[in-house]
């Protein structure tokens, strides 16, 4: 019998470059195959009511809603084959070695989030881990909403105006709080 070799792959960027919507796609595929999966969000992504993951483009699928890396090995069994992760940068950095665990177990994850903050820097320890320990990484970029450029910066957004370096990291929001922005038209 044949070792089931694992992988890590991230698909990352910033807001609106279509990350949730990639991992779809990969997600779309297994299921014309027919192979077993399953699709892990965090709790604290309260954007949409619902046990789904969901893209810009209202895209989405059934997910199980978790609030600690632990909780994934509940769901696990020998049909699983892949394991999907949106919002990667909201659980705790342990996650990433935990994963890189599964991945020695011949698991396949795919895991979407930030890459950086509103503040222009890595968004955190996790993004930091899961970068540096991925065997694949997928960098995607939006179109600037102010040049229509390239954009690989999250703007966040208050009042109309640009949110200030101190104000708190975490604000889960949508586009009523970004923008995306490309290294010109990105200002903090």
């Amino acid at each position: 019998m044949d070792k089931k070799i694992g992988c890590l792959k991230v698909i990352t960027g910033p807001m609106f470059a279509g990350k949730t919507e990639e991992l779809l796609r990969h997600i779309h595929r297994l299921q014309r195959a027919k192979k077993k999966y399953l699709v892990f969000k965090p709790k604290i992504d309260n954007r949409h009511a619902t046990s789904e993951v969901i893209s810009h483009q209202n895209n989405k699928t059934d997910a199980l809603i978790i609030g600690s890396v632990q909780e994934i090995e509940k769901y696990l069994n020998n049909d699983i084959e892949t394991i999907f992760i949106d919002e990667i940068q909201f659980f705790s950095s342990e996650i990433a070695s935990f994963l890189c665990n599964l991945t020695q177990q011949g698991y396949q994850i795919i895991a979407a989030g930030l890459d950086k903050n509103f503040r222009g820097e890595p968004f955190n320890e996790t993004i930091k881990s899961f970068l540096a320990l991925a065997d694949c990484v997928e960098k995607l970029t939006a179109i600037c909403q102010v040049c229509q450029n390239e954009a690989s910066f999250s703007q966040r957004i208050i009042n109309g105006q640009p949110a200030r370096y101190h104000d708190p990291l975490v604000l889960v929001g949508g586009q009523e709080n970004y923008e995306a922005r490309c290294r010109s038209c990105y200002v903090i």
